[in-house]
């Protein structure tokens, strides 16, 4: 696809995480599900599909908070592709069979249970496979610099039961010393295994990919500004991080105190050490973009306004309160991707919501960046709301009715007071489906390009809901427990309404 066609026309997409997508044994997978999926918005004339990282995810199966930020979520793996290409030869499947069909969420130790299963296979038939795969995996392991550090790390949080690495013994703690390198030859299978499985589900999201292209459907990707302090990223690259070698931060990242708490937020990420970045001419976040960049089209960048500055906590404070806004050298990296790919544009979303500064905006206009705006949170009774149809000047954005951060548009409907719904129908004509009155609301703004939740062309409650902030428990679960055929009469009534407002291709 090429850059400079990015958001150049008013256009259609859904977001959607694989996760949801119906048809895996425990979740959606890089496999038919996905393809079946990207069909059905091709048919239907729509052009993005969008998603949320395709990381690993933590114990709390967030992918926000990943163990790499540049590896793939193992859960993701088919196995079905895996069987039909020959890499693993089982003469029953009986005990990976579907296990979690029918249901609207799925367990991660499930998920977990799996993964080992299909990596043990994986390793049992790697020995017999043909010399041309094993080449084309050796030059793929290569071409990733990242995996050999991601595939250690993993091996040692599994040999100490998924403690964090500044727990580690000392030995572990610290990457290539002597100890370290005659452990990992003794582990040499399970970092096998770990490595097969990257390779794998490169291979078959790469085949996703080209199939999208194919259908001329764009993939949306999300980039987190902050990575996990318990990642490969960070045991790996400790200089780049404001971390001491033990692990203990020195400084950490958050928000400052705001509406929404009087204690702001604290998220406990190590804030990055712009000086050494520089130093290094930023080669750990430009191979980042460039990885991200194989996989998707277009990538929304999470927290933005990092890129101007950040607020910046000391390591051992336990709030937010007393911190000092740090600037960034954003625009010098911005550059130097941008010229890494050359294009005219960037192929970036910016996650510029909530309180936004000149900086910032200053940051996003520069390089031409489409910002977002969020439909549930424009009615608060503000004339002067920048997230009013109204008030979004310009074809420079993306709306969304909500994102997976928000309740679902029939639950957000729902926690409205009396006042509120009574504002929103007098100047709007909203019926008993907030989803769809909101979802039309979207298509008629300005902006080029208009998202919706699966949840929202589904009319679906909290129940479905991905993520609620704040909170560690029963969020990323939710599936589709219907067939993409059970819910084609929703797409389609998508696409008819988007045709109305020339958004859908042709």
């Amino acid at each position: 696809m090429p850059i400079e066609s990015i958001l150049a026309k008013k256009s259609l997409g859904v977001l959607m995480h694989p996760t949801c997508i119906p048809g895996g044994r425990v979740c959606g997978t890089f496999g038919r599900g996905a393809k079946e999926w990207i069909k059905k918005l091709h048919k239907h004339g729509i052009e993005y599909w969008q998603f949320l990282p395709l990381t690993p995810t933590d114990s709390t199966g967030s992918p926000y908070s990943s163990p790499s930020s540049f590896a793939l979520n193992p859960w993701f793996l088919d196995l079905d592709d895996l069987i039909e290409k020959g890499f693993i030869l089982i003469p029953n499947k009986e005990n990976l069979d579907p296990i979690n069909q029918n249901k609207d969420e799925f367990d991660f130790n499930i998920a977990d249970d799996l993964t080992k299963k299909i990596g043990h296979l994986l390793l049992q038939g790697w020995s017999s496979q043909p010399e041309e795969k094993k080449i084309n995996f050796n030059k793929w392991i290569s071409r990733n610099s990242w995996v050999e550090d991601y595939a250690t790390f993993v091996v040692i949080r599994e040999e100490f039961n998924m403690l964090p690495w500044w727990e580690w013994p000392q030995d572990f703690k610290i990457k290539n010393n002597n100890f370290l390198k005659l452990w990992i030859k003794k582990k040499s299978k399970e970092i096998l295994i770990k490595k097969l499985i990257q390779w794998h589900l490169d291979e078959q999201w790469s085949s996703i990919k080209n199939f999208a292209k194919l259908k001329n459907i764009k993939l949306i990707g999300d980039l987190p500004f902050y990575v996990s302090r318990d990642s490969a990223d960070v045991w790996s690259n400790k200089s780049l991080f404001s971390i001491f070698k033990n692990g203990d931060l020195i400084f950490q990242s958050g928000v400052p105190p705001d509406y929404f708490s009087s204690t702001g937020q604290l998220w406990g990420t190590p804030t990055y050490f712009w000086s050494k970045h520089k130093r290094t001419n930023f080669n750990w976040w430009r191979k980042r973009f460039q990885r991200q960049f194989e996989l998707v089209d277009i990538l929304r960048f999470d927290h933005f306004r990092g890129l101007a500055g950040y607020w910046r906590v000391n390591g051992r404070s336990k709030s937010a309160i007393i911190g000092k806004w740090i600037n960034s050298p954003g625009r010098t990296l911005l550059k130097k991707v941008k010229k890494d790919l050359g294009g005219k544009y960037l192929p970036i979303i910016a996650e510029d919501l909530g309180v936004i500064t000149p900086d910032v905006e200053k940051l996003r206009n520069n390089f031409e960046l489409p910002g977002m705006k969020i439909l549930q949170f424009a009615f608060d009774g503000n004339e002067d709301n920048p997230y009013l149809p109204k008030n979004i000047e310009g074809e420079n954005w993306v709306v969304y009715t909500g994102t997976h951060d928000n309740s679902t548009s029939v639950s957000w409907w729902e926690y409205l007071d009396y006042e509120s719904k009574r504002r929103i129908r007098d100047k709007y004509k909203f019926s008993e489906n907030p989803s769809w009155d909101l979802i039309e609301i979207g298509m008629d703004t300005n902006a080029n390009l208009f998202i919706a939740p699966i949840q929202d062309l589904l009319s679906l409650d909290d129940s479905s809901r991905l993520n609620k902030p704040g909170t560690t428990k029963n969020n990323w679960k939710w599936k589709l427990n219907r067939s993409l055929e059970e819910i084609e009469d929703n797409i389609k009534t998508f696409s008819e309404l988007g045709n109305n407002f020339g958004r859908t291709r042709k």
